[in-house]
């Protein structure tokens, strides 16, 4: 490589970083619980505290120094654990508040943003433990700062757990109620398809499948796919597909680097790239842009659904031809309070409920932070995660659900979140009941094309 060569893609890597807002969104650490399982509650929470606290004493000050020699960004530093349920199984705990407490306490003694795993897998039934983790739920995630929950309700190998689907509606509608403006429910997603090696939040989990310890990344780039969008202007589609493959193809190799580095120092095995684009509220780092840099006027025109299927499939060519350990959800976040280009569209009308549902069939997760009005009944949000998790169960992918009915609001109000989280504008939502639906319980069974076997 000649140091032309060089020069320049040093100098291409401080464009994105400086001008495409390209950073490492998450370095985060999964960590098993399994073999602190105990019949005794309090010992139990007390070997996963210790747990926690001595395998992730050195992660935030390990990303901290890759961050400082490397000069990118790492924005946030996570734990994932074990689903709770499963390790609390062992107890007769019936509260599982406590357990989300310690979690926050010893997330918080090695000083990482958030921590995930306050969580139950029940897409085809539900234990003592699962239940008494989901009662627990408004309390622990309104009463905890860095906590994060989630709950997998449907499978394409199980079907959809409809009466479970009934019992979050009611958990979320009560979850976003503890908070003015229903942050609470920000820090909870309802999953079909869940993976174990998802480093984002609110989402992650460190999955039963999974090492006793491992090191992930999710990498960002929204804003650098868009720039690179906007060099093939007038192109045909191809073409378009082919330069975000090679923007996706450098974006993953600077997150393997980082995550590869980050185990290194650890001395824990590196695990995986999400190469998920994540994006901000802040201007340049949008997912929103980056499809109207394709020809749409405004994203949720029609056309929208077949931009994010070329930018998601040319985004994981890229990234797999970089990075043979790709994992997680890997594909597009379509957040509508976290993308300055969503809240834009969603403001003035140009998406609705029904387009991003749609769009959910082709991303990486589903109705991602989309507020609400906080009148909601709890039934109207148990058939949006129904309608998500069909539509993963029938597409053998990850959906999910991450609503914020906000208290005292209606549609177009203005949410405000803070941070990362940014600002949510109230979208309607149908005014016709879906109660006797949701009223009927049980399984929805997997389809036939599950059996593969």
């Amino acid at each position: 490589m000649t140091l032309t060569t060089n020069a320049h893609n040093i100098l291409e890597t401080i464009h994105m970083i400086s001008d495409d807002h390209l950073d490492i969104r998450t370095i985060t650490m999964g960590i098993s619980l399994l073999d602190c399982a105990d019949h005794d509650g309090a010992l139990a929470r007390e070997r996963a505290y210790d747990r926690i606290t001595s395998q992730a004493k050195n992660l935030v000050s390990v990303a901290q120094d890759i961050e400082k020699e490397l000069g990118i960004p790492i924005i946030n530093k996570r734990i994932s654990i074990t689903p709770i349920a499963l390790v609390a199984g062992a107890c007769d705990d019936k509260d599982m508040n406590a357990w989300a407490y310690m979690l926050d306490r010893a997330g918080k003694e090695v000083g990482v943003d958030f921590i995930g795993g306050f969580s139950a897998l029940v897409e085809k039934g539900s234990t003592p433990a699962d239940e008494a983790l989901i009662a627990s739920i408004p309390e622990a995630l309104s009463t905890t700062d860095i906590v994060c929950s989630s709950i997998n309700i449907g499978s394409s190998r199980s079907g959809i757990n409809m009466s479970a689907v009934q019992t979050m509606g009611h958990i979320i509608k009560e979850t976003a109620h503890t908070t003015a403006n229903g942050l609470s429910a920000a820090k909870l997603v309802v999953f079909a398809n869940s993976v174990g090696d998802n480093p984002f939040m609110a989402g992650a989990f460190h999955g039963v499948e999974m090492p006793e310890c491992v090191v992930s990344v999710g990498v960002s780039g929204p804003g650098v796919i868009k720039r690179a969008i906007d060099t093939a202007k007038g192109l045909p589609f191809d073409e378009v597909a082919e330069t975000v493959k090679k923007a996706a193809f450098k974006v993953t190799r600077m997150g393997e680097l980082v995550g590869r580095m980050a185990a290194e120092r650890l001395g824990v095995p590196f695990g995986i790239v999400d190469l998920s684009l994540a994006p901000t509220a802040e201007v340049g780092d949008s997912v929103a842009r980056a499809l109207e840099a394709m020809g749409l006027e405004r994203v949720g025109a029609h056309g929208t659904t077949a931009a994010l299927a070329l930018l998601n499939d040319a985004v994981k060519k890229g990234g797999l031809m970089a990075c043979s350990h790709v994992g997680g959800l890997s594909g597009s976040f379509i957040p509508v309070s976290e993308d300055e280009g969503m809240i834009e569209a969603a403001q003035m009308g140009a998406i609705s409920l029904s387009k991003l549902e749609a769009m959910t069939a082709i991303c990486s997760v589903g109705l991602d932070m989309i507020a609400i009005p906080g009148d909601t009944p709890a039934s109207s949000i148990a058939g949006m995660i129904a309608d998500e998790a069909a539509i993963g169960v029938m597409n053998h992918k990850t959906t999910a659900v991450r609503v914020i009915p906000a208290p005292h609001t209606q549609p177009g109000d203005i949410v405000e979140f803070g941070g990362l989280l940014g600002s949510a504008p109230v979208m309607d939502v149908s005014p016709y009941s879906s109660d006797a639906f949701i009223g009927r319980g049980g399984i929805i069974p997997a389809p036939i094309h599950s059996f593969k076997n």
